[in-house]
């Protein structure tokens, strides 16, 4: 054999061996990460769902590949989204917000699911119990609804002369609905309070939901926590201030956006334990292993702003013992 011939040859092998090598190398496990919102609407939280799994030893793009799926308050594309999800095995699904968990747990039994749900994970069924979740769902419990009593609460300390209250919830969420106006009418009873229940699952069903409250007047304004909701806190923080009326949120998004106030679970904390719990998963943890847990974080923001828009003078006590204030 030529000198030449020989060099090419050995050249050539050089080169293919390391291609071989980098084939046979194993596919990164997939997590479809799929969340009721739009992505820029939980930046904060995305970030923090990462450092969740940072914590467990898992770095994105390195050893473990995340697909997100936004929904965008179109809730009924859940099923197909979970049905791809399940098609292709992905390696665990992670759902921050109860409609997706339900599809999520609805298309599979064998599969990890990560959770972050308002309502009770058992009463839902999506747990045999918290301390032992059993099957093949865990997660967290952030009292997005248990809290909405407090809430009511906070809105008449901030607004003591208001009376009635217009509450928007979002029917298409019908778990989260129903437990916020349970929790709402039973406070509103012992606060001496007018309840008026409003509906809107799109955008132009807000639209007319304020239209209702530019004719009925109501004094205030009490928005349920929902993912749809939160993706469109610009137009209710728009709406709100052409009608001048008081309303009080879930999420601390909504006072960042122009709300008056917000209280509720620190939603990056759940995110971030949504992103531990699927990191240890993936090291391999099993989710009947994994104790359902609940959120301890809780945050009261009030927008002095948007106080002084509408000329209400926030009382001091009430003031104190917020955890943020907008100014």
């Amino acid at each position: 054999m030529k000198r030449r011939q020989f060099i090419t040859l050995i050249g050539g092998a050089a080169f293919v061996r390391p291609l071989a090598a980098r084939a046979q190398q194993p596919a990164l496990p997939v997590v479809g990460f799929v969340s009721g919102n739009t992505a820029s609407a939980v930046a904060r939280e995305l970030a923090a769902f990462r450092k969740g799994l940072n914590e467990t030893g898992t770095i994105e793009g390195q050893n473990a590949t995340v697909e997100y799926h936004w929904l965008e308050g179109h809730f009924d594309r859940a099923p197909a989204v979970m049905a791809d999800l399940v098609r292709r095995q992905v390696a665990v699904i992670a759902t921050p917000g109860t409609l997706p968990t339900l599809a999520a747990k609805a298309a599979t039994a064998t599969i990890p699911i990560v959770f972050g749900v308002g309502e009770d994970p058992v009463q839902l069924g999506l747990v045999a119990s918290f301390a032992r979740p059993g099957g093949n769902a865990t997660g967290i419990n952030f009292f997005a609804q248990e809290v909405a009593a407090k809430r009511l609460r906070l809105l008449h300390d901030l607004v003591p002369k208001a009376v009635r209250v217009a509450v928007l919830v979002n029917p298409a969420n019908a778990p989260a609905a129903e437990a916020t106006l349970r929790d709402v009418q039973q406070a509103a009873s012992t606060l001496g309070l007018q309840i008026q229940i409003l509906n809107a699952s799109t955008i132009g069903e807000i639209d007319a939901a304020f239209a209702t409250l530019a004719h009925d007047r109501p004094d205030a304004l009490f928005v349920a926590g929902d993912a749809f909701f939160v993706s469109r806190r610009g137009q209710l923080a728009t709406l709100t201030a052409v009608n001048k009326i008081p309303a009080a949120y879930a999420t601390r998004d909504h006072a960042v956006a122009g709300g008056l106030m917000s209280y509720g679970t620190d939603i990056a904390d759940m995110f971030h334990q949504v992103g531990v719990y699927t990191g240890s998963i993936l090291k391999g943890a099993k989710p009947a292993d994994l104790p359902v847990l609940q959120s301890v974080k809780f945050e009261f923001v009030i927008n002095l702003q948007t106080a002084r828009a509408l000329g209400i003078e926030v009382p001091p006590a009430v003031l104190s013992i917020a955890d943020e204030v907008i100014e």
